[in-house]
């Protein structure tokens, strides 16, 4: 099975530091079902192609599969994966191509920060739904998808198509973005997978899908095949994804293997109730000026913008792929002068002194603080309460004790996440954050309330005492 992915940058040749892969050498590496080939065919200045060629070893993949499960039917030697892209391409992928996928590039990470020309040609896909699953999966990514299904038998034209096509897509895009796509999504097309899928299949989803998948507006789909439509595993990467995004449904999925006959229970995204609370509270405080730190692809920034009552609203992230992102959400570049003067968006770190962060009514922290390392949760204490200094202070963070609730969670909700707190680790925190910069707190739940565990998510108030207005 074959990959391709060209890029016309120039100098074209950096795709090499980009993948770390030398454009002057073949190179192969093991994996327990074959062996992987990638090599050069192409290497200018002016476009350069490298490809991933997949031999697969029937009797190694059966030997491997068979220490889980023994397998004795004849499919296991007599099947596409030799010719086909499949879960088995997507694996090898991930490991060979495992520093680009990070986006880490020391020599070159300017370039590796760059949404660069590319084009991915695979040339025998597995794509159940045929070339419609393929668009409405790559289209919204920002790819230009050709998608060509493949005869049965082109001589026998009757016959019809076969499962199969022949996928080229071409977009500009950051090449670790591409690469983390396609791991994600060769499954998904073939709607299998090779191997056994175990409780921290939706941790691997969700490091892959970061920054994309989330807003996909396939990404119940892409869940669903990802996961094998296996009940349990869905239903938890589901709910965890709808924390990230308004446009997942949070649904109730079928058991292993169980028929879809009536159509799922539908609740509203813990996420979107986070978004309501936040918003209400801004009003019911009656800010006219509000800051999202640590906005991300700008959501919550759109949902501010479109309320008149806020005169000012600004975003900012450590990110400017997330900020480029919120600007395409806003439309900054249609907006009128008028408009424009109303919104604000800048790169900038939390943990850092901004004058920028200062002079807003209200500042917003919605699902930051866990994402930064406990060692430097005071500069960001001092940074924002200390010397921004805002009227009020809205936090939000996960509740560690809801965790149980979620079937097969391992770990945190997020990988991304530093720590989470419970109930009183909170409460303990917001408290002293209060007390030390001159402030008062008040804490709320977001999400179903359990009896023993309370909410998913905590939030706290922090209103500016008059003692302390300036």
């Amino acid at each position: 099975m074959l990959l391709t992915v060209t890029t016309t940058h120039r100098p074209a040749t950096d795709l090499g530091f980009l993948l770390h892969k030398h454009p002057d050498r073949v190179q192969e590496f093991q994996q327990s079902f074959g062996t992987v080939t990638v090599f050069y065919p192409e290497a200018t200045e002016e476009r350069c192609t490298v490809a991933l060629l997949l031999d697969v070893d029937p009797v190694r993949l059966a030997r491997s599969r068979a220490r889980n499960a023994p397998d004795f039917s004849l499919a296991q030697y007599v099947n596409d994966r030799s010719y086909a892209a499949s879960s088995l391409l997507g694996v090898a992928m991930a490991d060979v191509f495992s520093t680009a996928r990070s986006g880490r590039c020391n020599s070159r990470q300017e370039l590796a920060d760059t949404a660069i020309p590319l084009e991915i040609v695979l040339p025998v896909l597995p794509c159940r739904g045929g070339p419609d699953v393929a668009h409405r999966i790559f289209t919204p990514l920002g790819w230009s998808v050709e998608a060509e299904p493949i005869p049965l038998d082109p001589a026998f034209a009757d016959w019809g198509d076969s499962r199969y096509v022949r996928l080229r897509l071409s977009g500009v895009l950051r090449l670790a973005d591409a690469l983390n796509q396609l791991h994600v999504l060769l499954p998904v097309l073939d709607e299998s997978k090779h191997y056994w899928q175990g409780p921290d299949e939706v941790d691997k989803l969700l490091r892959s899908g970061e920054g994309w998948l989330a807003s996909h507006p396939e990404a119940d789909l892409i869940t669903r095949r990802y996961l094998g439509r296996r009940g349990s595993l869905t239903r938890v990467g589901l709910a965890r994804l709808a924390e990230l995004s308004d446009d997942v449904t949070e649904s109730i999925a079928p058991a292993d293997d169980e028929e879809v006959q009536q159509p799922a229970e539908r609740r509203v995204p813990l996420n979107t109730q986070r978004h309501d609370a936040v918003h209400q509270v801004l009003l019911d405080l009656g800010a006219r000026s509000v800051i999202d730190l640590g906005c991300g692809p700008g959501q919550f920034v759109e949902r501010l913008v479109q309320t008149a009552s806020f005169t000012r609203v600004a975003g900012s992230d450590v990110s400017t792929r997330s900020l480029q992102q919120a600007a395409r959400r806003l439309r900054l570049d249609r907006m009128t002068e008028r408009q424009a003067e109303r919104v604000e968006l800048f790169q900038g770190a939390l943990t850092y002194e901004d004058d920028r962060y200062a002079g807003f009514d209200a500042a917003v922290l919605m699902e930051v603080i866990e994402h930064v390392d406990p060692q430097r949760l005071d500069a960001v204490e001092r940074v924002v309460f200390g010397v921004a200094r805002p009227r009020a202070v809205i936090v939000t963070t996960p509740n560690r004790e809801y965790n149980v609730l979620y079937e097969h969670l391992i770990g945190m909700r997020h990988p991304d996440h530093r720590f989470e707190w419970s109930r009183d680790e909170f409460a303990t925190w917001s408290e002293r954050v209060a007390a030390t910069h001159g402030y008062t707190v008040e804490r709320r739940g977001i999400g179903e309330l359990h009896t023993t565990h309370g909410t998913p998510t905590q939030m706290a108030i922090f209103t500016r005492t008059e003692a302390n207005d300036e």
